[in-house]
Formats: C-alpha cells, structure tokens, sequence
C-alpha cells in the first residue's frame, strides 16, 4: 500500500462438484501436507497447457496415493502418484489448461483427503474440497528492479526529481551490470495530468515528466516503472471537464459522488469506462513502459483493509471486480506489459488474480522492513482478506501452492537491506525472493545502501532469475519447520535446494537425493560460498539462526 491506486472484477470459473466430503485429519496425520507446482521442468506441456506437479508429503509410510479431482472425473485409477525411496514423498504430473479444478487425495485406497494448505470450496453436500486456479500461460521473468519506496515512505511524500536521478546513476553503475533493468517510481505525488485525465509526472515540483524519464532511461538500457491504477480518477482532471480519450463523455460521468470513498473509484458498469480503463494502460504503454504496479486492490473490492481502521468506502461486487482485471490484463496483454497486483484480498485461493495478474502480492508492506516484517510478523497466522499472511516468509510459502514456471508470480514486496541486523539475515532475504521465482524489489537508496551491494550481485544466485527457476517448499504450511527447506530444478537438470533457518538458534537441516528422485553421488556447489564441495547423495549441515544456506546439485551421477 502506497498512496495512489483501486481496481475491481469477478473471476467466476465453473467448477465440477464431488459429493465426497473431504476431511483434512480423517485418519492422517496433521503434519501430512499436499502442494501442487506449476510448470516443472520435467517435459514440455502441448501448447495451450501447462504442465503441474502434484506432491504429497506424509508423516508416515503409506501404500498408495492418488489425486482425483474435477480434471480426471474423479476416477480414483486415473491418477496415481509414485513414491520416493524413503515412501513418504509421492509425485505425479498432469497436463493441464488454465482453470478452477477441484481435486482430494486419497491415500491408502481408501481415506480421503483435502490439501490443508490449498484453496476450499464447499460442495454439493456440504464438506470441502481442495481447489486450485491455473492462470494463462506468463511469457514474464519476474523483475528485477529499484524502487523510490524506502525515499518515499521515510519521508511520507514525493521523491524530489534530483534525488530521484541521483539514484538512477547509481542503479546503473552498480545495479544494472546484474540485471537490474527497471526503475521504478512509487506513490505519494500530485495529480499531475495529461489531456486524457492520466497522471503524467510524479510532482508538480519535478522538471520533467514519465514520458521524458522514460526515454532517459531507455536510452541508458533501462525501463520505467509505473506505480498506478486505471480505476482511479483524478478529481481535478475530472472538474476540468476533460473527456475520456475516444469519446465525447466527460470523466466526470464515471464518477458516483455518493461513493464515500478514500479514493475516486471508475464505475466500471457505465459507458465509457472500458475506453477509460485501457486507454490508461496504452499511455504508459505509448511512453515505452512495460510493467504497472496496480495497488489497493483490496479497498476496491471490499472497502475494508486490516490495519487501517473504518469503512475505507463502499465493497464492489466480484463481478465487478473481475471485469475491471479483464479489462486490464486484455490491455497489458496487446501493449506486453506486465500486470502487478498490490494488496489484494485473494479470494478463493486467489482464483480471480491468478488468471489475470503476472503477478500478486502475498504478504504486508515492507513499510520499516527488517527480519520480523520479513519472517516473524503474525508469524503462522492466516487472516481473511488482504493479506492473508502478514509476512513474506509466510505468504511466500502458502502461495507457492500457485506458483511455478510460466506462471502467476509471488511479489513479497520491496527490500531494504539497510534494516536487517546481519548478513544471515540478508542473505535469506536475497535467497528467498530468487528460489521462490519472486522479483528483487530494490529499495535501498545510494545513501542508504551501506556495504550491501554485495547481496544483490551475486551472479550464481541471479542465475535463477535467468532461468526462470521456481522452487518450492517441502510443505505449504508455514507452521511446518520443512517449509524451511526449499527445492526446484533448473531447465538444464540441476537441482537447487534452500535450506533456511527462521529460527533464533541453530537448526540442522539436510535433504537426501534420494527424496528429489536422484540415485548416486552427484556434485554439488554452495552458491553463497561460491564454493564446489564434493560429490555427495545427501547433504546435512548445521544453518545459522535466520540464515540459510544454498546448494546446487549439478551434471550425472558417479
């Protein structure tokens, strides 16, 4: 959340019924968990599908596991998993095209059960089935990029336009040469304004505008950034009698002035509104931007957020809210810009964002940023509504459930290196966003960087990014300590496994081979130590309290 933004939509997919009612304990144990991840590397998927993973984690050994669900009619048969050496972990992988399916595993032929840590829909007779949403093919890396939030929220205003190209020089000495492409502004400035009511400038105290800042920075290899939302109305652009772009209609006639609202919201069921809403996104699209970072989501669609008190303005319907998305992801999709979806309430496992986003925030501000806003704020503790998880270690970690290659990518907001206590810590951050397939959002200042450039520049850890690499989680549930430890595979073969530590003492983490299906000795490199350290068929090492430790197993076996 940062000043300036609203959205709205419905994304309202059918979905078969099963008149099983599922039962999350039902004779497992509650330590069982199940995940579903999108896009592995394990084959390519026809064209129009996407190939996801479903992996079972069990507390115990079991003979038998399969999924059914709405994608194979629910035939028990159809879909069997196979387990790893230790028995416990068990995998299998469909071919699947966007969607809502609605799936339970059923262990041991017999029980039943839904995925704990997975969307929920009610069915016909009332029980539970687990759920998960599949969004449309993401041809997006996620980001890597600077921001001016930490400027502008420590001051809670505008960034002056010199510190704002100060900070641009230093991006493109020491940011640039690793992939850092993007320059981003934030919220906080004036309603600055072109003929067509769009906001043109960040201040009125700067010089030049977006579209001048955005050949600057091309010119130097670099991308603009835009902090906005199309369904917000610029008062004054609105009394100044401007029309919408392409029509004879004052914007002023998409306005309810009896909308108590914090924010002047487009009503997107009167005419115009389309035109206004795409028209938005091809002005900044028309100045060479290519990413729009849309924010309050949740303040459209509900009226309401957790941590600011009272009626924020009135709740719109999901039908309304899904159109205003469509409208968007339709117009970002013709211009090749990416979609950012900030602060949104993620209903029904996200089903709506998932489909029309590149990309949603799962987790608080960074606001003051340091290790609790990062891991321990409301630790384990999911809420309704935005967000659902306070932290980024935990919204990361449950979210991951929709995550994977080619699609809906994890934004945990911005980083500010400058306010974490010691490297561990700095590293885990780092580590995190890029294992989980999440953007490096920079928000350090040159003032404020200190001696933590380093973090950001470590080239074999940026070679994820490259990749397209999205890893996993053990288990969904942030409450499980083997959420901790994180796994995925590279499209060469190689396997990347994170072994963190949110703990504040130390914890022994290992992972043996043989649970990533992996028989022999294979080399293996850390990639913070830069360091080969042998070949091994497991590895076990002690983790330092917040810290982590990454390793790369790479080539054959021997």
């Amino acid at each position: 959340m940062q000043f300036i933004s609203y959205l709205l939509g419905a994304f309202l997919l059918p979905a078969a019924i099963h008149a099983q009612v599922g039962n999350t304990e039902n004779g497992m144990p509650m330590e069982s968990r199940t995940s579903l991840s999108s896009g592995e590397q394990k084959g390519h998927a026809p064209a129009g599908v996407t190939q996801h993973e479903f992996t079972y984690v069990s507390a115990t050994n079991l003979t038998s596991a399969t999924i059914v669900g709405s994608f194979n009619e629910w035939q028990q048969g159809a879909t069997q998993m196979t387990p790893d050496r230790s028995g416990r972990i068990w995998r299998t992988t469909v071919n699947l095209p966007p969607g809502n399916y609605l799936y339970q595993i059923v262990v041991n032929g017999e029980t039943w059960i839904d995925d704990p840590m997975g969307g929920r829909e009610t069915n016909a007779t009332g029980g539970t089935n687990s759920s998960i949403t599949l969004g449309p093919r993401n041809p997006f890396r996620a980001p890597l990029s600077w921001s001016s939030y930490e400027f502008n929220y420590k001051v809670d205003g505008s960034i002056p336009e010199s510190e704002w190209s100060a900070n641009i020089d230093w991006v493109e000495k020491n940011l640039k040469p690793w992939g850092y492409s993007m320059v981003c502004i934030d919220g906080w400035g004036d309603e600055v304004f072109n003929q067509d009511g769009y906001r043109s400038s960040h201040s009125r105290e700067w010089k030049h505008d977006y579209a001048w800042w955005s050949r600057n920075l091309q010119s130097r290899g670099m991308s603009l950034g835009i902090y906005t939302n199309p369904l917000w109305i610029l008062r004054e652009a609105a009394m100044s009698c401007v029309k919408i772009k392409g029509t004879d209609l004052p914007i002023r006639t998409l306005m309810n002035d009896d909308e108590k609202a914090r924010f002047t919201w487009v009503q997107v069921d009167r005419p115009g509104a389309e035109q206004y809403v795409k028209g938005c996104i091809q002005y900044y699209a028309n100045m060479g931007v290519r990413y729009l970072r849309v924010d309050f989501l949740s303040w459209y669609e509900s009226g309401r957020e957790r941590n600011t008190p009272g009626r924020l303005g009135p709740p719109h319907t999901r039908a309304q809210y899904e159109t205003a998305l469509r409208w968007m992801r339709e117009a970002c999709d013709e211009y090749g810009i990416f979609l950012s979806l900030v602060m949104p309430n993620l209903e029904n496992g996200g089903e709506i964002e998932v489909h029309y986003g590149h990309m949603f925030r799962v987790d608080e501000d960074c606001a003051k940023g340091g290790w609790w806003n990062f891991s321990e704020n409301r630790r384990g503790v999911r809420l309704p509504g935005w967000s659902q998880y306070a932290n980024a270690f935990d919204g990361l970690t449950y979210w991951s459930n929709v995550s994977g290659k080619n699609q809906i990518q994890l934004d945990p907001d911005f980083i500010r290196l400058n306010t974490f206590a010691n490297d561990d810590e700095k590293k885990s951050v780092v580590s995190l966003c890029l294992i989980a397939g999440s953007p490096v959002g920079v928000a350090d200042q040159y003032s404020t960087i200190g001696n933590n450039l380093g973090f950001y520049q470590n080239e074999e850890l940026l070679g994820l990014n490259r990749d397209g690499f999205v890893g996993k989680p053990l288990t969904t549930d942030p409450t499980n300590e083997r959420s901790q430890i994180w796994t995925g595979r590279m499209s060469n073969g190689d396997w990347v496994v994170g072994l963190f530590n949110r703990e504040k003492e130390p914890r022994e983490r290992d992972i043996d081979f043989s649970d990533l299906g992996l028989t022999g000795k294979f080399k293996v490199r850390d990639l913070w130590q830069h360091k080969d350290l042998g070949r091994m068929e497991s590895f076990h090492a002690s983790v330092p309290a917040h810290g982590c430790i990454i390793i790369r197993i790479q080539g054959n076996s021997q």
